[in-house]
């Protein structure tokens, strides 16, 4: 099957209006998917028919069932693959599980990353000049080196097999700076806080990343390109969300639901004339 093989012969477009969605028959990588965003796009995938390995630091049957509950025992529920991004064999392992269960891949949506706490010591959130070395080093080996060892075994594998769609998952933070002034309000109860500037920078890498790859192996059949994403509600400090969503066109951050319909674009044939882009998804945020 190719990665057109739902067009219309007779006009070369699709041939419904639905089938440029359609992901039956492909198997799809989903890194960080148990996560709260990840299992989002776990499911969306699954839903238009994909087979769906969902990679994280800990993926046995219970975490999938936790993850999935609705879903579990069904043929359409995500099946885990534990790895860790930033380690090469560990992804090699489980590509080999992969291929082994379902088939070589033909979607990666690399989501998993990771920040700096609210609740990280004090040096980790404080000012940019002793903000430590070793923090910078553990946010980029996930976000910024995670990213390139997957594309390297996963990304490899897809075009080996001459097609395939890699989504990077970016930030607003790795686009603009972010906007110390939403964190005001824990200054003026006396804490010491700003926003920590690796999470941005590692954000930041992955549109050359993207663009590089996309150009390296758009030849063989595989597409890449990057979504930008803006912040999620989830419960926050009622005053930095009084902060935030000022700066939203929309008026609102967003749910977690919301970036389902992007990923889905991307993976799908949909889009299958994009590739090098950098789709932004943030409500308006960078449109200021």
């Amino acid at each position: 099957m190719t990665m057109d093989d739902s067009s219309d012969p007779a006009t070369g477009g699709p041939a419904s209006p639905f089938a440029m969605f359609d992901l039956a028959g492909r198997v799809a990588v989903v890194t960080g998917g148990l996560g709260r965003l990840g299992r989002q796009y776990c499911r969306t995938l699954a839903g238009a028919g994909a087979r769906v390995a969902a990679l994280d630091l800990a993926a046995d049957d219970d975490a999938v069932a936790r993850a999935f509950p609705d879903l579990a025992g069904t043929p359409s529920c995500p099946f885990g693959v534990t790895a860790d991004v930033s380690d090469r064999g560990s992804l090699e392992r489980a590509l080999a599980r992969i291929q082994a269960e379902a088939g070589i891949p033909a979607i990666l949506i690399n989501n998993a990353a990771i920040d700096s706490p609210p609740n990280a010591p004090i040096e980790e959130n404080g000012p940019f000049e002793s903000f430590p070395v070793e923090s910078w080093q553990r946010v980029f080996t996930v976000n910024t080196e995670g990213v390139f060892l997957c594309c390297q075994v996963f990304g490899g594998a897809m075009a080996a097999a001459g097609r395939g769609s890699i989504v990077n998952v970016a930030s607003i933070y790795g686009m603009v700076s972010p906007d110390q002034s939403l964190y005001q309000y824990r200054r003026d109860r006396g804490e010491q806080y700003y926003k920590p500037v690796a999470y941005s920078a590692s954000k930041s890498a992955l549109y050359n990343l993207t663009r590089y790859l996309a150009t390296y192996w758009g030849r063989s059949g595989v597409r890449v390109n990057t979504v930008t994403l803006a912040g999620v509600f989830a419960d926050q400090d009622p005053a930095f969300v009084a902060a935030y969503v000022p700066r939203v066109p929309l008026g609102r951050m967003a749910d977690a639901s919301d970036y389902n319909g992007v990923m889905l674009f991307l993976a799908s044939d949909a889009s299958r004339y994009v590739t090098g882009s950098n789709l932004v998804a943030d409500g308006g945020w960078t449109a200021w």
